[in-house]
């Protein structure tokens, strides 16, 4: 072992406030603090790893007890400047919270406060990671922390600042330490590199920024890994990172996206045991493609996109872009989704193998199904579910036929209709008196008339079928359901549908990618959730479970539209003065046997039928 060998992260460690890689907003803060002599009992560093936590700590214990101080710009000379770079714990105790976090490691440090500095003008206490510290061990520190001895001082430091005690965050003075930007890692990496006579490339350099997520530390360890491959004739690469590291080579991602683009599931699984093969984890496999499709998507959404964006140099860039004509975006999300419910199952599996390549064969397959599903509801947006013939003999699969309108000076061929007893039939007069249209003017194919209350009851089935294929958003899977499907049931609370094709209910059944079109217009329909929605092959006792809706009114769905207020009764002297109208139209009617309080009339559903079709009113 080479007894004279530093650690680079170590090595160049900042020794002063300006030699700390960004933080320009602490640096600032502490410098006038020192500067205007206004110096804080207790400090609370908080943010990532390797940010600069420690080492903004350390150099402000130099500024507060170098000879020259305080200062900004500590002498590093002198013996307490020495003895804090060494981190000898003379007057300046660093404490690892995660290994000390008992009541007893607090009782200790409240002893020790009261004794006054060696050789320093303040004893200062570094205690790193605090949120290790329990609850117990902080409120012994919180009158101490609170009201210290006049010459200590409290610096304390954390990642997870969400687990220090608020009233012991109250007490301090709090600076959050922000992630380094990647221009900055790689311009400090590169003033070490020429410093140490390491060749490597500037877009390695930039490629090791890229990935540490903002610490610098972990960004110098690296490289101080890297530096072993160093070569006087070739330059390291980021080829050589990804092969230290384990990481996909982008050209291996490349290849392999590409052939999940085109669906070519052969391609796939070749390419995916070429990189399995070479020793990539299954887990690391998912993950870089994770990171790859992220960038595809980046590309594909936004526009002018800078390569640092991406984690891509240009060249990279305009390679991955090529592939971008051959898959859309939402196809690119459904992939990510897909890599990571794969990624979540990698971390659980005993097989891991098995998963990563059921994982690729899912994503291989995915792109030509979310082409299809888009295809389909692009073409429900362009029919609107209107004129649709693809209807068999299922008195449930015929939707009623829409109301016509008749003209007042058409009178089409009249056709017998059921008549009640007590109410004579409503005449209609035309304008010119010239035609004379009775209620069986109005055909039955016009208007879904029952002829009693007991027939209505027993269509109500029907009616609510054909209500809720209308609320079928996809028109593909509405037309697929009138010809395959037969409802059992429909409740507000309940909704069956039977279908006896095994290859249409396995797409519409509960785990069906089609199953969420039923249950978005079953919960449209009745303007609710329904809590069950069932869709499975047919029964014997389905028929049984039709016959039980029978009479059943109250489980009527909600209303689309609100109804139109109801009309005035007009009285003798306005239908007089209506009459001379030439384009009105009356109704007349002798007054009922049995009659309500106030102006309501009682009458038959005939009578309400032909009156809403032709805007009519009842007169006595």
């Amino acid at each position: 072992m080479n007894t004279n060998y530093i650690p680079l992260y170590r090595k160049y460690r900042p020794q002063a406030i300006e030699q700390i890689v960004g933080q320009e907003h602490i640096k600032k803060a502490l410098a006038n603090a020192i500067q205007m002599n206004r110096i804080s009992h207790a400090y609370l560093f908080t943010g990532p790893r390797g940010t600069g936590k420690t080492s903004t700590a350390r150099i402000f214990a130099k500024s507060l007890n170098c000879v020259n101080g305080p200062t900004i710009t500590p002498c590093n000379e002198c013996e307490n400047c020495k003895n804090i770079t060494n981190s000898i714990p003379i007057d300046v105790i660093e404490i690892d919270a995660a290994s000390n976090r008992s009541v007893s490691d607090a009782d200790d440090i409240i002893q020790k406060v009261a004794l006054a500095p060696v050789q320093s003008r303040y004893k200062i206490y570094i205690i790193d990671e605090v949120h290790m510290l329990t609850n117990q061990a902080f409120n012994a520190l919180l009158k101490t922390l609170e009201e210290p001895p006049k010459n200590v001082i409290f610096i304390l430091a954390t990642t997870e600042v969400h687990k220090v005690l608020d009233t012991i965050k109250s007490r301090c003075q709090r600076f959050d330490f922000k992630r380094i930007t990647t221009d900055d890692i790689a311009k400090h990496l590169r003033y070490i590199a020429d410093n140490e006579k390491i060749n490597i490339s500037d877009d390695a350099l930039f490629y090791i920024a890229q990935n540490s997520a903002g610490g610098m530390r972990d960004s110098i360890a690296l490289l101080d890994q890297l530096s072993i491959l160093n070569s006087s004739k070739e330059a390291i690469s980021v080829n050589d990172i990804n092969s230290m590291l384990g990481r996909l080579s982008f050209d291996s991602l490349t290849a392999l996206f590409k052939a999940i683009a085109q669906s070519n599931q052969n391609d796939a699984l070749i390419t995916l045991n070429e990189i399995y093969n070479k020793g990539n984890e299954p887990l690391q496999i998912l993950s870089n493609l994770l990171e790859y499709l992220r960038n595809a998507l980046i590309l594909s959404t936004a526009k002018e996109v800078d390569s640092t964006v991406v984690n891509l140099n240009n060249e990279q860039k305009s390679a991955l872009e090529g592939l971008l004509n051959e898959i859309e975006a939402h196809q690119i999300i459904s992939l990510i989704n897909k890599c990571s419910e794969y990624i979540k199952e990698l971390k659980l599996t005993a097989n891991p193998k098995l998963w990563l390549d059921v994982a690729i064969l899912d994503m291989a397959n995915l792109t030509q199904n979310t082409k299809l599903e888009d295809m389909q509801h692009r073409l429900s947006l362009i029919e609107g579910g209107e004129g649709q013939k693809l209807v068999n003999s299922s008195p449930y699969n015929t939707p009623p036929q829409p109301v016509k309108k008749v003209a007042s000076s058409v009178a089409p061929s009249p056709k017998p209709l059921a008549k009640d007893d007590d109410t004579k039939q409503p005449v209609i007069k035309n304008s010119d008196n010239s035609q004379r249209q009775t209620v069986e003017d109005v055909t039955t194919d016009s208007i879904p008339m029952s002829k009693s209350a007991s027939n209505s009851n027993s269509n109500s089935l029907k009616n609510s079928w054909v209500k809720l294929l209308e609320n079928i958003s996809s028109f593909p899977s509405r037309a697929i359901l009138k010809q395959q499907a037969m409802p059992v049931k429909i409740t507000s609370d309940e909704v069956i549908i039977s279908i006896k094709n095994p290859s249409w209910l396995k797409q519409f059944g509960q785990d069906g990618s089609k199953h969420s079109f039923i249950v978005e217009a079953v919960n449209s329909m009745f303007g609710k959730t329904v809590s069950k929605v069932l869709v499975r092959e047919p029964l014997q006792g389905d028929e049984a479970i039709r016959k039980e809706q029978q009479g059943d009114d109250d489980e009527k769905p909600a209303p689309a539209a609100k109804k139109e207020p109801q009309k005035q009764v007009p009285t003798k002297e306005e239908l007089d003065e209506a009459v001379t109208s030439k384009n009105e139209i009356n109704i007349e009617q002798k007054p009922h046997s049995h009659k309500k309080s106030g102006d309501e009339f009682n009458h038959s559903d005939n009578v309400n039928m032909v009156m809403e079709l032709f805007e009519g009113k009842l007169i006595e």
